[in-house]
């Protein structure tokens, strides 16, 4: 099985944008947290999280389609993959897999939730209120490229109420970004 740092290295040779490795790693986060609730595998389910935007950078106009060439020869299931492809096609009306709901689910919400960390005045991912982030997230001027109406549908395929939705993916993270600041990196 994949390590979690040969596919951060196999990341970081696809993905320059620094901003983006910040990004996967949030969604990494986002998905351990959810395969914990879930009593799934929070290692795969990690890993699917920080790969699932490894074409992007390369192929922006036709992302995720390229992932799977980056990705085949490294022994991972088919649902890993298929998920990583799902996430990017926003038409979907359904995803078939509970990894493919969730990884959909959390990419942009793990986006709305670095951008509200970046904008507090400690940059502190510690004590994020949940009423602070509705607040921002009803103000369509901040972070205007998330795209809130795939936030409620990724909540509503996985039969999560919003608010459960984003403290479960602001837990995900704060929990992360404590466990990547013992390896030596950060979220901000």
């Amino acid at each position: 099985m994949l390590t979690r740092t040969s596919a951060l290295e196999l990341l970081k040779e696809h993905v320059t944008s620094e901003s983006l490795v910040k990004h996967c790693m949030a969604v990494e986060g986002s998905m351990r947290a959810y395969a914990s609730l879930y009593n799934e595998d929070v290692d795969l389910w990690g890993l699917t999280g920080l790969l699932h935007d490894i074409d992007f950078d390369k192929h922006p106009e036709e992302h995720p389609m390229h992932a799977r060439k980056y990705l085949k020869d490294l022994d991972l299931p088919e649902s890993t993959l298929t998920a990583i492809e799902e996430h990017g096609k926003l038409e979907l009306e359904t995803r078939d897999t509970l990894i493919s709901k969730t990884l959909f689910a959390v990419d942009s919400l793990s986006s709305f939730i670095l951008a509200y960390v970046h904008v507090r005045p400690d940059k502190s991912f510690d004590g994020i209120p949940l009423k602070s982030i509705k607040k921002k997230f009803k103000d369509k001027a901040f972070a205007r490229a998330v795209n809130r109406d795939l936030i409620i549908k990724g909540a509503d395929d996985l039969g999560v109420n919003l608010d459960t939705h984003m403290e479960n993916v602001i837990q995900g993270i704060v929990e992360w970004e404590h466990e990547l600041n013992k390896m030596g990196f950060s979220l901000v």
